[in-house]
């Protein structure tokens, strides 16, 4: 996917010609041993993953869908289709706060999969990544694509370490007036205005602190010279000078600019922040399997099958964004990438920016933030 909000883009991918050739799933398509359907974001429906899975399992009938958002995709188990999908890929929060809590997932076999995280990289192996595990200790899903996201810079204009000191009052300093996009994504935007606030976005956001926000939305949307979901706009109109940064972005959206050969174009993350001292936020996706009640034993082989070096490079490098993946920890992935793709998604500060980041996480006063957002916005 190029030129959308992978938070928000509606795409409906169907494998084998297409589900609506097929007609609509059904329990009738539910998970056997012969069938596996997979509700993700987009990159695991690509042909260059499910091809060589179908190909591996000859016979077998493998669909996918991708989603609307983290809460569309919960909300259609929740509506019954536990029934029909096997496998469901969403971001870090939702598996142990919502997905296990309510039986729509079920536990992972430890002993298949425990020994992966060995081979990830450290932000995810030492030790193992803690929301892939549930409070009673089930392993209840596994990462793999994940990247910082705060925002985007030219660096011929603006330097990176500028930047990353400056972080988020980056947009509130005047002399950024009309220089700056804001990258209409509408939940990551009330995340990075509360960061921008100097409050926390997971913990509710009451008393004064609501007028914080406001005055802040108001301010990040009054200097603003231009406001697109659209991240090809974006980087075009940082590429070509009508704009020297963008207000939510990141390795995600940086990487389609970058590996067409424009690295000064950069996702920053903040050197520190109101959190924890931390000033950037960091999304990782975690497939996971869906509490079926009629399982198909191809889910867990197609959990596995994503970890094997070149399928873990297709996950990474597909659908036209960029993003590393945690299997970069095992040498036989990472050398699928070559210097440009690992510049692309901005290996060469990876690690510490992760160490820079909150995990992404929902918005604790969300429903009265987004309509003062939206004021701020339409104003």
């Amino acid at each position: 996917m190029t030129k959308i909000d992978r938070r928000q883009f509606v795409q409906t991918t169907a494998a084998l010609g297409g589900l609506a050739a097929m007609g609509p799933l059904s329990p009738a398509f539910a998970a056997r041993n012969d069938q596996m359907n997979i509700l993700c974001w987009e990159g695991y429906n690509s042909d260059e993953v499910l091809g060589p899975f179908r190909d591996a399992n000859t016979g077998a009938t493998v669909r996918a869908e991708s989603g609307t958002s983290d809460p569309d995709m919960i909300n259609k188990l929740r509506a019954g289709e536990t029934s029909v999908w096997d496998l469901i890929n969403v971001n870090q929060p939702w598996a142990r706060d919502q997905l296990y809590p309510e039986g729509l997932i079920k536990p992972l076999n430890k002993d298949r999969f425990l020994p992966y995280f060995e081979s990830m990289l450290p932000e995810f192996a030492d030790p193992p990544y803690a929301l892939a595990f549930a409070d009673d200790g089930n392993l209840i899903g596994m990462p793999q694509r994940y990247g910082p996201f705060s925002f985007v810079v030219n660096t011929d204009v603006i330097s990176r370490e500028m930047a990353e000191d400056q972080g988020w009052n980056l947009f509130l300093d005047a002399a950024m007036s009309g220089r700056y996009g804001v990258l209409t994504y509408d939940n990551w935007n009330v995340i990075h205005m509360c960061l921008t606030a100097g409050l926390n976005p997971f913990e509710p956001v009451e008393g004064d602190d609501v007028e914080t926000f406001r005055q802040t939305a108001a301010a990040i949307f009054g200097g603003s010279k231009l406001l697109t979901d659209d991240l090809v706009a974006m980087n075009t109109a940082l590429i070509n000078g009508e704009i020297d940064a963008y207000f939510t972005g990141g390795t995600y959206t940086a990487s389609p600019a970058r590996y067409d050969g424009a690295t000064n174009v950069r996702g920053i993350t903040p050197n520190s922040g109101p959190v924890d001292g931390k000033g950037g936020v960091v999304w990782i996706e975690l497939t996971s399997a869906v509490n079926n009640p009629d399982p198909s034993t191809l889910a867990e082989d197609f959990l596995e099958f994503v970890q094997a070096p070149d399928i873990a490079k297709a996950v990474a490098f597909t659908e036209g964004t960029y993003n590393p993946v945690s299997q970069m920890g095992n040498p036989e992935v990472m050398s699928q990438f070559d210097e440009e793709e690992l510049d692309a998604i901005q290996m060469d500060s990876l690690a510490d920016e992760m160490g820079r980041s909150l995990d992404y996480d929902v918005v604790a006063s969300y429903d009265s933030l987004i309509d003062i957002y939206t004021e701020a916005r339409r104003s």
